[in-house]
């Protein structure tokens, strides 16, 4: 039998074909543990000669699933986010999923419009790094109350009701700061995130305890209020350059905050490690690449994919929506260090 030209093969085509009925092909198809390997192999086979194509509608009217995951991300500019995609994809193409990527744009309402989408596709779950705008979490809990099961990555909410996977924020900014201390830094200032984001108030914490636990006093000077931006890392520095007394060192929320820093610094001809030594959060794939490379705190993000997707699956396989067992992934934070803050 040749390709189908005048329609779409169907399954029946290919149990005529093989002499089987169309509940064994339906089985095969679907990697039914009673279909012995040979028949799975013979109806791959068929099924590819005829160019069959599964009516994913029916399947998942009958079914109740649709295997296709949805996954909202703030940038696709922001490697970090890729690479966390990346984790998930590995798993989902393992297990039979799709996934579908959102991108909020770090916008609420672009946001909003994902989850319509998801909705409106009837994916199986949703994953998603909040915006950095966002502060109101209720168009996530009304497409959990739904019946659609959400897993925050990287950027969650304080609504515990939620699972999530994030790296431990406080231990990376206690990293980063006692990295520079060890450096023989005196002066470590903060370029933070927003604060209503619990990964940037983690930070900033850990910030706060590795200058105590040092015997270094906390300045709320030394503490610049940035919006997680190259251009809030260069504002930074021509800030603390005003000060009686500017600082020697400064840990950024995040990479590019980071690299702004570093490009403001080179602006005031001011050597990096030298003079002034810098820290990023994230491992952004640009900062073995520019000069002085930037030391940064890993935030396992292949890992960090992977973890949120187990977690969906499980919630997805246990048909539940609500955190009940109060789940949660803490990866650790590995610092990597480098040029821009080893003397």
């Amino acid at each position: 039998m040749s390709k189908s030209t005048s329609r779409n093969t169907t399954i029946q085509d290919i149990a005529k074909e093989l002499n089987v009925t169309a509940a064994t092909v339906s089985r095969a198809l679907n990697n039914h543990p009673r279909i012995s390997e040979a028949t799975r192999q013979a109806v791959a086979e068929v099924a590819d000669r005829l160019n069959y194509t599964r009516n994913r509608v029916a399947s998942s009217l009958r079914s109740g699933k649709t295997n296709v995951i949805g996954v909202i991300i703030p940038s696709a500019k922001i490697n970090f986010f890729g690479s966390v995609v990346h984790g998930i994809e590995t798993l989902a193409n393992e297990r039979g999923y799709n996934v579908l990527i959102y991108q909020s744009n770090e916008d609420t309402e672009y946001e909003k419009k994902g989850i319509q989408a998801f909705l409106s596709a009837r994916v199986d779950g949703i994953l998603a790094s909040i915006a950095k705008d966002t502060r109101d979490i209720s168009h996530y809990l009304e497409a959990r109350d739904k019946g659609v099961p959400i897993v925050f990555f990287d950027r969650t909410h304080d609504d515990t009701s939620i699972p999530y996977v994030v790296v431990d924020d406080f231990k990376g900014g206690y990293l980063a700061t006692e990295h520079l201390i060890n450096q023989g830094y005196k002066r470590i200032a903060h370029v933070s995130g927003q604060q209503h984001l619990k990964i940037f108030a983690e930070r900033l914490r850990g910030y706060k305890a590795a200058l105590k636990a040092h015997k270094l006093p906390f300045e709320k000077e030394l503490v610049f209020a940035g919006n997680v931006s190259i251009e809030s890392g260069k504002e930074a520095v021509k800030y603390f350059l005003t000060l009686p007394e500017p600082p020697d060192a400064i840990f950024a929320v995040e990479d590019f905050t980071a690299l702004g820093v570093i490009k403001e610094l080179k602006e005031n001809k001011i050597k990096i490690p030298e003079q002034f030594g810098v820290v990023g959060f994230a491992n952004e794939e640009f900062d073995e690449h520019i000069t002085p490379a930037l030391t940064s705190v890993d935030q396992q993000t292949v890992m960090m994919g992977k973890e949120a997707f187990n977690l969906i699956m499980d919630m997805i396989n246990k048909k539940v929506v609500r955190n009940v067992d109060n789940k949660k992934v803490i990866l650790e934070p590995l610092l990597q260090p480098r040029a821009s803050s080893q003397r």
